[in-house]
């Protein structure tokens, strides 16, 4: 009471009025940063899991040619290759095919029987090839280089060494088990790079062991992939064995150089880069259950006990491959510049209080109006709205991270080659639209289109790959003006578009925007130095729920009508 009497009557009613706005400037500011914090955890999270299933898709993507290259060379049912006469001839071209299919990585296919025989085919620069027989058990392998799948063989180099393919750890692989399996992981000697085997048994007209048949993949490729994401300044991403020898990583090593001269695959628990051995101590122990690929995330301390996020998930396939995807981000990325933006804003604001009660509030409502933008962005994105977007005119640090996490979001559902949607927004809005239907309890219909380029693959060989890009961008232009504003049009893979119909409800609506469609479409286009080119294209039609009440099945039904109507188009029908 004698304080409060010694005060004037000014600093008496200014003084509560200071006291009260530093506490709740205090207060909204711990809360701002909690909030937000959570907000950006959150929104970390599934950054981390959609780069985890965009590593899994890619390198599925990379490996599992492989199985299309075995089958080109030694189909299923077939009979066991014969390394004479005219025979000899056929298998040749069709080694030539098979390595032909996925020229990179699988540029090598080869045979090897019961009785010591080999044949290998190794495609080289345009259609030259080394060939690697050995059709008589008692000599070593001769080895051709010629072009052009049946060229005659001519001229060949012997081997020094006798090479006998039953004893190759390939052979030895696809023996143990009917289909196809890898072989273990090895470092090739000539080019220092990782490289596996996938094999597949191959069996008389008895069903008796007759051969292996078996191509080589380079895992340089993931490794080269994982450098190229575009990940926080520390974040880091890998993929390892079960074991955690490591098979890719995005920074740092994955082989080491010994002593005499040699290398050896590096494990990430030995990886001098910390963050990539504290991301596999931290799940060494508790790694997903086999047959589960879903993706995780967890969260551990690094070496100087600061918070790392982490993403992970199995990666799985019928042949036995069996690696773990993980990606890990220190939190700090994602919070540290904001961390010491509250911090001043915090400093700035009790100063602000202290000298003018008005501009403490007036900075209070404009904080409390950026956090209520923030929150309720976040709580969109944590509801699954991964459509709604976050406007701010602040050019301070608060808007810098409002823009900043607007536009990874953006990022993450745009494809950035043709600028339209990607697969993983178009996904997400079916499944939106379906859930809608069934929160509603009603089944309004909507339909899902899927086209894609005839015979790219030509376009790409025949002109570049420029050209190729050039005519994705030309083809995503032309649907993207033939439709209405409210409809969404996606990149799906390659050279494959999704279109979403939202608000049609008749086939005969629909048909009308396929005819218009196809029209664009196949209409020609300027290529370079005024060369027209045509690509033409079918659309496929699938109508919720009538085709499907799924995402995969709608897509499944468009994709099915697509080449429908290619056949149809292809028979000259209508």
């Amino acid at each position: 009471m004698n304080f409060l009497s010694r005060l004037s009557l000014r600093s008496l009613l200014v003084t509560p009025y200071m006291v009260l706005i530093t506490v709740l400037v205090l207060v909204i500011g711990w809360l701002f940063y909690h909030t937000s914090r959570d907000a950006v955890d959150d929104w970390s999270g599934q950054l981390l899991t959609e780069t985890v299933e965009r590593i899994k898709l890619a390198v599925d993507k990379h490996v599992s040619g492989s199985t299309e290259v075995l089958e080109t060379a030694v189909p299923q049912g077939w009979s066991p290759p014969v390394f004479s006469g005219e025979k000899l001839a056929g298998i040749r071209e069709r080694f030539w095919l098979a390595a032909s299919v996925h020229h990179d990585p699988n540029d090598y296919v080869y045979y090897g029987d019961v009785e010591g025989r080999f044949i290998g085919l190794k495609r080289l620069e345009g259609e030259a090839v080394e060939l690697r027989l050995r059709d008589d058990t008692e000599r070593p392998r001769r080895i051709y280089n010629y072009s052009g799948p049946r060229a005659p063989l001519g001229n060949y180099v012997e081997e020094k060494r006798i090479f006998d393919p039953r004893e190759r750890p390939w052979f030895k692989a696809g023996i143990r088990r009917d289909g196809h399996a890898w072989s273990p992981i090895y470092i090739d000697f000539k080019t220092f790079e990782l490289v596996s085997t996938r094999v597949r048994r191959v069996n008389d007209a008895d069903g008796r062991l007759a051969g292996v048949v078996a191509t080589d993949m380079s895992l340089n490729q993931i490794n080269m992939f994982l450098r190229s994401l575009s990940l926080s300044n520390n974040g880091v991403a890998m993929v390892v064995e079960l074991d955690g020898s490591l098979v890719g990583v995005s920074r740092g090593d994955h082989l080491r150089l010994l002593e005499d001269g040699s290398h050896d695959r590096l494990n990430a628990l030995d990886s001098p880069e910390p963050l990539v051995a504290g991301a596999f101590a931290a799940i060494a122990d508790q790694l997903p259950p086999r047959g589960v690929n879903a993706s995780l995330t967890t969260a551990f301390k690094d070496r100087d006990g600061r918070p790392v996020q982490l993403g992970y998930s199995r990666l799985q396939d019928a042949a036995g491959m069996d690696w773990l995807v993980m990606v890990a981000i220190p939190r700090n990325d994602y919070l540290g510049g904001f961390e010491d933006s509250v911090k001043q804003s915090l400093i700035l604001a009790l100063v602000a209080a202290l000298c003018v009660v008005l501009l403490g509030f007036g900075t209070l409502s404009v904080i409390t109006h950026e956090l209520r933008k923030l929150a309720l962005y976040a709580w969109q994105i944590g509801e699954g709205n991964y459509n709604t977007g976050l406007y701010t005119e602040r050019d301070d640090e608060i808007g810098q991270l409002v823009r900043s996490i607007d536009e990874m979001q953006h990022r993450l559902l745009t494809d950035q080659l043709t600028g339209v949607a990607n697969r993983v927004a178009v996904n997400r809005r079916i499944e939106e639209r379906i859930s809608s239907c069934r929160r509603r309890g009603d089944d309004r219909p909507f339909f899902v289109l899927f086209t894609d380029l005839n015979d790219f693959k030509t376009v790409n060989d025949t002109y570049g790959h420029d050209v190729g890009d050039i005519v994705l961008c030309e083809f995503a232009k032309r649907i993207r003006e033939s439709l209405r504003t409210d409809d969404l049009i996606a990149r799906y893979a390659g050279d494959e578009f999704i279109i979403l119909l939202d608000n049609i409800e008749f086939r005969e609506d629909a048909e009308t925007v396929r005819r218009h469609l196809a029209e664009a479409l196949n209409a020609p286009l300027l290529i370079r130095d005024g060369q027209e080119l045509v690509v033409a294209a079918a659309v496929g039609i699938a109508r919720y729920p009538d085709d499907g009440r799924d995402v995969d099945s709608l897509i499944r039904a468009a994709d099915q009508d697509m080449y429908g109507h290619k056949s149809l188009r292809g028979s000259g029908k209508s």
